[in-house]
């Protein structure tokens, strides 16, 4: 029975490459698959989903705009696809995130999605709260601070190297810009002293 998964995860967790080796699992016995990535984020060049460890694999894109039911059926309409990966799912919408879910239940294809689950104010993307909720499966891919323990936040810094506590949600950017970091680390990095009786 098909479903639908969330792999997410704070920045700089191996998310790609994750998805990169189970893509590359399923060609390896003879499987197809169709791999899509967020049109706005072009660090890699568009329609590449590309890992720190130096592997990449062309991708199709989503914008926020496109209803990915039909971009779905109408590449299962070109033949048979054994699982769909999306990278950078963040950046979905409900609705897209809806959509998928409908693919899944009324196409019987698997997909499998991963992302970032917070933003550098500690808040759920849109596309990532809709996942949490309507995922059949969820995995979180972990990673750690610089204190060892499991980094769950992440910050962003400006160009003078400071933790950024305001602005848009969505800013491209890799480790120039971003860290991640567990939350006592997070909470110190954007000077959270509105909890005294919290250590520092």
């Amino acid at each position: 029975m098909a479903k639908l998964y969330f792999n997410y995860s704070t920045m700089n967790a191996g998310k790609s490459t994750l998805l990169l080796q189970a893509a590359y699992n399923y060609r390896e016995r003879g499987m197809q698959t169709y791999l899509l990535t967020a049109q706005m984020d072009t660090r890699a060049g568009q329609g590449k989903i590309a890992s720190r460890i130096g592997i990449e694999e062309k991708a199709d894109t989503f914008n926020p705009h496109e209803d990915m039911f039909q971009k779905v059926k109408k590449q299962l309409d070109q033949g048979p696809i054994a699982c769909i990966f999306v990278d950078e799912a963040q950046f979905l919408t409900k609705d897209q995130v809806w959509a998928l879910a409908r693919a899944v239940d009324n196409l019987d294809i698997p997909i499998m999605c991963y992302g970032l689950r917070v933003d550098f104010m500690g808040e759920l993307f849109p596309g990532s709260a809709a996942l949490l909720a309507l995922a059949d499966e969820m995995r979180e891919v972990r990673t750690i601070c610089h204190c060892g323990k499991k980094a769950t936040m992440v910050v962003r810094f400006d160009s003078n190297g400071k933790a950024v506590t305001a602005g848009d949600q969505v800013q491209i950017g890799g480790n120039e810009t971003y860290l991640s970091l567990c939350r006592k680390h997070y909470r110190a990095a954007v000077e959270d002293h509105s909890h005294p009786e919290l250590p520092i």
